[in-house]
């Protein structure tokens, strides 16, 4: 891996955003052709993109499938899927939005929170199949209390992996429909013949993905436009180079377009960790697209302190930022920007992945500036409650009314004298 001074990083922090004309014309298209056709357009694009034949009756997963689902995973990975579930549900359930309603004075004012009807959660199913993102994406609505849970995920030649349909059991979801890419994302926000129209899209998914979920902004909310996946980790001499190396690898190995980047202090971790790396991509079943990445968007960056290693990573904004240190919690108040945090040599990233309860559906490419992680507020929403007394009326009326007549909305004050004044 290249090794860079922070005087030389530059072009390896930008990350660059093409404009996707290409590919938003044809997202653009596959929305229109699934609004105004629904089912049928729906299954054109499966036949072409997934090579997955589509009827009425198969289009929805039944229940036979779910239980030939079962069959095919081992029993040891079904205890430790539902430990994970009870991790994840666990944590949303107590980090949850609770309403606010104060009185003071006669003036009764707050909010109570509601969830959406429906929820619908995309979950990607190309170059792995991630039924982690089942989790993920649904146990923060469910937590949130929504009725009806839709997930959509592309059949692969007519199959979802066994272990995403049993992950969308277990955590008590009944409508799961073998959809991918733009259309999944056109059905679930505009209603077909068979889906009904959600009011929240949430969970990651490829450029199409993406790129729909944006156009489709408004007609329905989204959690965030997620990119691909990266990490960034700030490392002082204490790390262990052999644990870095495989950190990293870990995101690599998602995509060719992740990204991973060593910050440290120390340019003899940062020596130790560059052979790490090539040691441990020989080892790889998906080498070939791990070096890619790590080729176009991997390196590592040799700081003078720890502080300008935060700033760093406070400009990447990264969607896992690890902080391997001697002390990982003194630096976590210096930072401002990140998806996640991942503190000390004994938290890599999949710990957050799979199991630990925050969830895994995070903001990339610098967008955890503004975007956060999935969770609860996603999929509620905060109603205002307003109530005065005939007492605290009188005393806000005039108050009230010199505001209305301010913007010469006459009804408006008179809404109000006609109580204090009987006008």
């Amino acid at each position: 891996m290249k090794i860079y001074t922070k005087e030389t990083c530059g072009a390896l922090l930008e990350r660059a955003l093409d404009e996707r004309t290409e590919e938003l014309a044809r997202v653009k298209a596959i929305l229109a052709d699934v609004r105004a056709r629904g089912d049928a357009a729906v299954f054109d694009c499966e036949r072409r993109f997934d090579a997955t034949e589509l009827t009425a009756e198969t289009f929805r997963v039944s229940r036979e499938e779910i239980a030939a689902a079962y069959e095919a995973i081992p029993e040891a990975l079904l205890y430790s899927l539902k430990k994970a579930i009870a991790n994840i549900y666990t944590y949303h359930r107590r980090t949850g939005r609770k309403q606010n309603i104060v009185t003071e004075g006669g003036r009764t004012t707050g909010y109570v929170v509601r969830p959406v009807d429906a929820a619908g959660i995309y979950v990607p199913g190309g170059t792995a199949p991630l039924s982690s993102s089942v989790l993920m994406g649904v146990l923060p609505a469910k937590a949130a209390g929504v009725g009806r849970i839709v997930v959509a995920t592309p059949a692969k030649e007519g199959r979802i992996a066994p272990l995403t349909l049993v992950a969308a059991n277990e955590c008590g979801v009944t409508e799961i429909y073998k959809m991918g890419g733009a259309q999944a994302i056109a059905a679930l926000a505009y209603g077909t013949q068979s889906v009904k129209k959600v009011d929240v899209i949430a969970g990651p998914g490829n450029i199409y993905v993406t790129l729909a979920k944006k156009e489709v902004y408004g007609q329905v909310g989204i959690d965030m436009l997620a990119g691909p996946s990266e990490i960034l980790i700030v490392a002082d001499e204490s790390a262990d180079p052999a644990y870095v190396a495989a950190d990293m690898l870990s995101q690599a190995e998602h995509d060719v377009l992740a990204r991973a980047i060593l910050v440290t202090t120390s340019a003899p971790l940062a020596e130790a960790v560059a052979e790490q790396v090539e040691r441990q991509l020989c080892t790889l079943p998906r080498e070939p697209i791990a070096r890619r990445s790590l080729e176009a968007g991997g390196g590592i960056i040799v700081t003078d302190t720890v502080e300008e290693a935060c700033e760093i990573a406070n400009a990447v904004a990264p969607e896992h930022l690890e902080l391997y240190t001697v002390d990982p919690m003194a630096l976590l108040p210096h930072i401002r920007n990140a998806g996640a945090v991942f503190l000390g040599g004994y938290t890599p990233e999949p710990v957050g992945d799979y199991f630990a309860g925050p969830d895994h559906i995070l903001p990339t490419s610098g967008s955890a500036k503004f975007f956060q992680v999935l969770n609860e507020d996603v999929f509620t929403r905060k109603m205002s409650v307003i109530s005065y007394t005939k007492q605290a009326l009188s005393e806000d009326g005039a108050d009230i009314v010199r505001l209305a007549q301010s913007e010469e909305l006459a009804a408006h004050a008179n809404a109000i004298l006609i109580r204090t004044e009987g006008k």
